[in-house]
């Protein structure tokens, strides 16, 4: 086999695993709930290359002779977050999950952000990207704090209107956390700019992730050690700490990527093509968007 292509439709999960208990994800089902909640969907594409025969898939054709080989997998790692994800599928397993701050970062974290950035900030605490810039977006606005708040994963996110701080300042502040946050093993640090006024603020593309380098060789660096070419497409330099790739190539959407995958088959015959298609997770998967979310398939 002298080429791979790694594609990873970013949240699209087929059922939950034996320890969704620890995670509060009992009963997921990602795309049957979303097949459901549309009434149907129609993927040729992915019916053909066996889908509908996987275990767990509710909805879908169930073609007689699938052109590709199929089946789900069970994360070996601890852990459910980007990171975890990506770098077992790079070989790479976790022994203990990164590190989640539920009830947001501790007092030491903040106030070494505050000494090392020179700026106070709102929010810290676990919240919806979405949600925390309608909560907090005009505050920001008048005080010019940034707005720091997390998830379920192992990240440490700033949210800032891009004409309050601007886009290059927004990426220094988030390097300058990344350093602070290294020592407690925290995923990513996410810069998340947005734009508008209040009452119609809107996320950016400009979205920037700081992450925490593999904590071990991976594929990716074997393959590059011996001269293969490693193309990463998507936020994959960013979710391996711009580690073990040849090239890296960022986009702006799910239709980019696809795009830039392609373009990057037709460039060469050897090696690891891995790209991330991150839009079902990011637009749609944390909003609750069924429809958007079916669209997108």
């Amino acid at each position: 086999m002298n080429r791979i292509v790694l594609l990873v439709l970013d949240s699209v999960g087929i059922g939950e695993l034996p320890d969704a208990r620890d995670y509060h994800d009992e009963g997921s089902n990602t795309l049957s709930h979303v097949i459901k909640a549309v009434s149907g969907l129609d993927l040729p594409n992915l019916e053909a290359l066996g889908i509908g025969l996987i275990e767990g898939v509710e909805g879908l054709k169930k073609i007689r002779r699938p052109k590709g080989s199929f089946g789900r997998m069970l994360e070996a790692s601890k852990g459910k977050d980007t990171e975890t994800g990506h770098w077992e599928m790079a070989g790479l397993i976790l022994e203990k999950p990164l590190p989640t701050y539920p009830h947001g970062f501790p007092k030491e974290i903040m106030e070494s952000f505050k000494k090392e950035t020179g700026l106070d900030y709102l929010g810290n605490k676990a919240a919806s990207g979405t949600e925390i810039i309608k909560e907090l977006g005009e505050e920001h606005i008048k005080t010019g704090k940034p707005i720091v708040y997390t998830s379920a994963d192992s990240v440490f996110q700033i949210a800032a209107h891009e004409e309050i701080i601007p886009i290059e300042r927004l990426y220094e502040i988030c390097r300058i956390a990344r350093k602070i946050v290294d020592p407690y093993h925290i995923g990513r640090v996410i810069a998340r700019p947005f734009i508008g006024a209040s009452g119609s603020f809107k996320r950016t593309e400009r979205r920037k992730d700081f992450s925490l380098s593999p904590t071990d060789e991976t594929v990716l660096d074997r393959l590059k050690s011996k001269g293969q070419p490693v193309v990463g497409i998507g936020k994959i330099g960013d979710i391996f700490g711009h580690r073990g790739l040849t090239e890296e190539i960022h986009t702006k959407d799910n239709m980019d990527g696809v795009d830039k995958t392609i373009d990057a088959l037709k460039r060469s015959e050897q090696g690891l093509i891995f790209t991330n298609l991150v839009d079902f997770d990011m637009l749609y998967g944390h909003r609750n968007d069924a429809r958007g979310y079916a669209e997108a398939l």
